[in-house]
């Protein structure tokens, strides 16, 4: 991974060692909360790491742990950038803002900013970053068990009769975990507080107003940026689109994947039953979704050893869970199709790759506390019992997960403030790019968004299938809208629909 040559550490801008002070503070936090210094000049340097555009440059950006304290204890946010290749054609920078919670940007400037065409790199300087709490920033971890690290145990799914006194356990061990394990950083850690960061770099670039491109969790992030700090805004492109529902954030990303399977899952079911398909389940596409169901109750009773894996065993849930992240493209639907063929034959392909621990602990461990910091989560099993019971009996793919207790039904620490709550106040001058199928931000949750913006935003549904829509599952008429608005600022005047 691209690093700013610098050491990531907690500091304190005025006094050494009294981390301690900020316990406890409650106090609400404005988005003009500054520090009286002023904006942190730039220092920028070759990025250390191998594979990036020897353009790319990066740098070091101290900014606040706590914005209510904004002299006190400091954290370090790393950043990169790629300048305009047409200096006389520039107009600004281009936040690319990551997914998540848990993604980095810090090294898009050489990957999907390449993508995007000659006159919009042109047009900007491309700007990544590390958000606060993930390497090579100033990082945390909670020291979870390695089993907890599944993707299975991170998404919570119920036990096979739909119990969740196994969800609730989890919880509060990883709860306890983060508590212990991650430090003062861990109760700053929320989508308000990285928009604020993101204004620090805008200021320390230089920047009166910024452009952004967020991405799925990054969505989120664009639009509390335009809430918090609407005239510093230029052109905002949000693409795959989260709902924005002040009352249950995160909580209602989670149960968008409910919609977000039954709208794409027929998608894999007409591939997975084609017959020039070398992977095919099943010769009829209506064949498929019963099949799955089968299968993955079967392997819920008759578990498959599956070593190198986590956990090492193909069960029900492991099998759902593949399901859920293979949905997110096309382009890997042969990864459930060879999963559940072996499966039936009762054999397991090669255990998939995993990340290194250290960033597996990394990436949960700022998931986990910018979910649970953002909104407050009920903390009674019978809340989740309920939902899950519900969501079992009316989505049986997704087998209640998405209704489920996170670490959030046992996190320590309350919010500090609000969630924010999106409005139609400030420029027009947002775009949303929403593929019509997507199974982590479905279409429901992206009308909410687009609603929500009210006259600030028109949004383009894509006839397309996958997560991410902009330059990589959308189509060509959903991109020349993006690009064009982009370059030119030309936005539709009124929602469209590319086809």
């Amino acid at each position: 991974m691209t690093q700013p040559k610098r050491s990531r550490r907690i500091r304190n801008a005025a006094l050494v060692g009294v981390s301690t002070a900020l316990l406890g503070v409650t106090a609400p936090v404005t988005a003009s909360a500054t520090s009286a210094s002023g904006p942190e000049a730039l220092t920028w340097s070759a990025c250390e790491g191998t594979g990036v555009d020897p353009r790319q440059e990066c740098a070091t950006l101290d900014v606040p742990m706590d914005y209510a304290d904004p002299d006190g204890p400091r954290v370090e946010m790393a950043v990169s950038r790629i300048r305009s290749e047409n200096p006389d054609a520039r107009r600004g920078a281009l936040f690319l803002i990551p997914g998540g919670p848990g993604g980095s940007s810090l090294n898009d400037p050489s990957g999907k900013g390449q993508k995007l065409p000659q006159d919009v790199r042109d047009a900007y300087d491309l700007v990544g970053f590390a958000p606060r709490g993930l390497a090579p920033s100033t990082s945390v971890d909670c020291g979870l068990e390695y089993g907890d690290l599944a993707l299975s145990k991170l998404r919570p799914w119920p036990a096979p009769d739909g119990s969740v006194d196994g969800n609730m356990a989890t919880a509060r061990r990883m709860a306890d975990a983060c508590a212990r394990n991650g430090g003062e950083l861990m109760k700053h850690l929320t989508t308000a507080n990285e928009a604020r960061d993101l204004d620090r770099l805008r200021a320390a670039l230089g920047e009166r107003r910024i452009s952004a491109w967020g991405v799925s969790y990054g969505t989120y992030v664009g639009a509390v940026y335009a809430q918090l700090f609407p005239q510093r805004t230029d052109r905002i492109v949000l693409d795959s689109n989260d709902d924005p529902d002040p009352t249950r954030v995160a909580r209602g990303w989670l149960a968008g994947h409910e919609q977000g399977v039954e709208d794409t899952f027929p998608e894999f079911a007409a591939w997975a039953a084609r017959p020039d398909n070398p992977d095919r389940v099943a010769t009829r596409a209506a064949d498929v979704r019963p099949q799955f169901l089968r299968l993955a109750a079967r392997l819920d009773r008759e578990p498959i050893p599956w070593p190198g894996a986590n956990p090492a065993e193909l069960n029900g849930n492991v099998l759902r869970q593949t399901m859920l992240d293979v949905l997110y493209s096309p382009a890997k639907f042969p990864t459930l199709a060879k999963l559940m063929l072996a499966a039936e034959r009762g054999t397991v392909p090669p255990a998939p790759p995993a990340p290194p621990e250290a960033v597996l602990q990394n990436v949960a461990a700022v998931g986990a506390a910018v979910l649970c910091n953002d909104v407050a989560w009920p903390d009674a099993a019978a809340v989740y019992e309920k939902g899950v019971a519900e969501s079992r009996a009316k989505y049986p793919l997704t087998a209640g997960m998405p209704r489920n207790a996170m670490p959030c039904a046992a996190w320590p620490y309350p919010p500090r403030e609000a969630p924010v709550r999106i409005t139609g106040r400030g420029p027009s001058n947002v775009l949303l790019v929403q593929n019509e199928r997507d199974v982590a931000t479905p279409l429901t949750g992206a009308r909410k968004l687009r609603a929500a913006f009210g006259r600030r935003a028109v949004m383009v549904t894509v006839n397309s299938t996958g997560h991410d829509a902009y330059l990589a599952n959308g189509n060509a008429c959903g991109d020349a809208t993006v690009s064009r608005f982009l370059a030119t600022g030309r936005r539709p005047a009124s929602d469209v629909y590319c086809d």
